[in-house]
């Protein structure tokens, strides 16, 4: 028996990509099964074997897949299914983490500009801090300093005057021995008494 490749081109009409679909599934074998119905094969003496092995070949494949397609098509289109659903939801995961991940970046990134912004705040308060120290330091050195010349000036003046006084009441004192021995000599004792009372009033006024 000899079967031409055109009769196997309503096969080839049959998407059978789409095994999903039960109406393509129906369609790819009642056509498959046409061909034997339609009497396009040519049956040279009853029921014989072809000798094309090719064209036999094909027949037989195309007749397990349609079984295959019939049988397992819905089963394998649920599974490709759930398939797709799984690969999705692992996409949808995917960006959700990697979105979760780029905002805890995002936050990472602010913190670390939040903490130089504040480490060098803190640094400019320090040297700013630093700054004031010393001049309050330098500033009160200085008080210091002034109340010590100050002091200094104040003690040199005092035992300038005490100086002072003590050789001024060295020289009256002196003075005034003079004067006695003068005035022993020469005056009497009542003139020698407001001699001395004058000189003493004099002295007791004195205020250097």
């Amino acid at each position: 028996m000899h079967i031409s490749l055109s009769l196997l081109q309503p096969l080839s009409d049959c998407n059978i990509l789409h095994f999903g679909s039960a109406d393509a599934n129906e369609l790819f074998i009642s056509n498959l099964f046409g061909i034997f119905d339609s009497g396009k094969l040519n049956f040279a003496e009853g029921f014989g074997i072809n000798t094309n092995l090719f064209e036999t070949n094909v027949i037989n494949l195309a007749a397990v897949v349609a079984v295959v397609i019939s049988f397992v098509g819905k089963n394998l289109t649920a599974l490709l299914e759930d398939r797709k659903k799984t690969i999705l939801g692992n996409l949808q995961e995917a960006s959700q983490r990697a979105a979760e991940a780029q905002e805890r970046l995002n936050e990472a990134k602010a913190q670390l500009e939040f903490a130089k912004k504040k480490a060098q705040q803190i640094r400019k308060e320090g040297v700013l801090r630093a700054s004031q120290e010393v001049n309050n330091c330098v500033s009160q050195h200085e008080e210091r300093l002034s109340k010590l010349e100050e002091f200094k000036q104040e003690t040199v003046q005092f035992y300038q005057q005490k100086a002072f006084k003590q050789a001024y009441i060295y020289v009256i004192s002196r003075i005034m021995s003079r004067v006695k021995e003068r005035l022993n000599k020469g005056l009497d004792s009542t003139y020698h008494v407001v001699v001395n009372n004058f000189y003493v009033s004099r002295f007791t006024e004195y205020n250097p």
